[in-house]
């Protein structure tokens, strides 16, 4: 057994291990150690990333991918019974894992800070992870999404920080135990697993009360339904709360965000003094991703200055507005967003530093449960665009639902006033794009899936 790690840790083997999460939780394990082993279903720039580390990364999945020394099979929600390699763990009684699991094991002994709500985890994560950082705490992180490069998604630090995503999609968060615990925003999303909003603030505030005796909540005092659940809390729970935002309420309160181009600067009041610092990607809302990741370091006792002035050398994250290059005088920008809230947010935040300037979107929509119950709020929110190009629905673990198609949001978006082009090939978009754009433009591409390799794809035909 290796050091330092639980006995179903020391050989785990991944299924799907090219993904953000389990990405994430292999790396720090080789990094402690273990003989890390898995399996994905393509060849990545992840995957060669993991090998560097000491990992063995089979391509597909196939039974005999499960080596005989393996301690334990770790899993995601995405992973479905028929797996191959899932099957084989059954049958030869090896562990299996939840992701989440393996994560919380992770955490044990160490200060963790989860990041949770419905938008903006990855980003806070980040910010977290850098800041922390730069101030030289080591600390150890999994992320959702890579800083700078491949593999960059997580840290096996030497300090005693861990911060971490900490997903509700699946109740998985539910497993972790944290000394501080920021919860951006409440929405209802994840529609194969939530059918109300009853039933999302029940699991957030199942969240909450995993915090640990003496530590803190950090929440927005200005999202709906984050100040719901806080009020539930409050009710029913002596929890150290910390809210932070634009209200007049909130106990750190912005003052003021001030725009500057592909960044801002924001300010803020706590504990009765302003303080002043730069974020360097734009929006509002990213500033205030910063603002709740400034009140999570300082509920575990930084001062204030000091993660002020750290925070403002996080450069962003892959695929949270991304500039992948410009082309023919046209700049691509990459966006995860997904939600219609999220899609608003980076839409806004684009907008106003397009300025005169053409904001061009091509978005993909992530899970057909998502499309049925929010394609009308995508559409409005593609209104916000000049133009847009609309690609077919991206799957990811979901079966197609009858009737359930991008038609629902091209449908809405037209109705909303926007200018709107379907396009069900992939192949097609570079050239519908460079027949839409011209110098000056913002193109935008939109969507949790695979559309993110469309950028690249743009660019070269603007160059011809």
């Amino acid at each position: 057994m290796t050091a330092g790690l639980p006995p179903a840790m020391d050989r785990p083997h991944f299924i799907g291990i090219g993904g953000a999460g389990m990405s994430g939780i292999a790396k720090i394990l080789a990094r402690r150690g273990a003989s890390v082993a898995g399996s994905d279903s393509r060849e990545s720039a992840t995957a060669e990333a993991l090998r560097a580390q000491g990992a063995t990364v089979h391509i597909g999945h196939a039974a005999e991918h499960l080596a005989e020394e393996a301690t334990s099979v770790v899993v995601s929600s995405a992973i479905r019974d028929d797996n191959p390699e899932l099957a084989a763990a059954h049958t030869r009684g090896i562990p299996v894992v939840h992701r989440s699991d393996a994560l919380a094991s992770l955490m044990d002994g160490l200060r963790p800070i989860a990041v949770a709500g419905t938008h903006g985890k990855t980003t806070t994560t980040s910010m977290l992870a850098v800041a922390l950082s730069t101030l030289g705490l080591s600390p150890s992180y999994a992320i959702g999404g890579d800083l700078d490069a491949p593999g960059s998604n997580a840290e096996h630090g030497t300090g005693e920080i861990f911060v971490a995503e900490a997903d509700e999609s699946d109740r998985s968060f539910h497993k972790y135990a944290p000394e501080v615990a920021i919860v951006l925003n409440v929405e209802l999303d994840h529609h194969a697993n939530y059918a109300s909003m009853d039933e999302i603030y029940e699991s957030f505030e199942t969240f909450a009360g995993r915090i640990v005796p003496g530590g803190t909540l950090i929440v927005s005092a200005d999202q709906s339904g984050a100040i719901e659940l806080t009020r539930r809390l409050r009710d029913q729970s002596s929890l150290k709360v910390v809210t932070y935002g634009e209200s007049e309420s909130a106990d750190v309160r912005v003052h003021k965000i001030t725009p500057r181009g592909l960044s801002s600067e924001v300010t803020v009041l706590l504990d009765g003094k302003l303080l002043t610092f730069a974020v360097s990607v734009p929006g509002r809302h990213y500033a205030l991703n910063a603002v709740a990741a400034l009140a999570a370091g300082v509920a575990l006792g930084i001062p204030a200055h000091n993660l002020a002035s750290a925070l403002g050398k996080y450069t962003g994250v892959k695929r949270r507005l991304q500039l992948k290059g410009e082309a023919a005088g046209v700049q691509v920008i990459d966006s995860y967003a997904h939600h219609p809230t999220e899609m608003t947010a980076d839409l806004e935040a684009m907008r106003a530093a397009a300025g005169d300037s053409r904001l061009l979107v091509v978005f993909q929509p992530h899970l057909f449960s998502r499309t049925q119950e929010l394609g009308k709020e995508m559409g409005d929110a593609l209104a916000l665009a000049d133009a847009s190009v609309v690609l077919d629905i991206y799957p990811a673990r979901e079966d197609p639902i009858p009737g359930i198609t991008s038609a629902l949001i091209v449908d809405a978006a037209r109705a909303a006033g926007a200018d709107v082009v379907a396009e069900p090939s992939k192949e097609a978009v570079p050239e519908v794009v460079a027949g839409m754009s011209k110098p000056g433009d913002l193109v935008l591409t939109m969507g949790a899936g695979d559309v993110t390799d469309l950028g690249p794809e743009i660019l070269a035909r603007l160059s011809r």
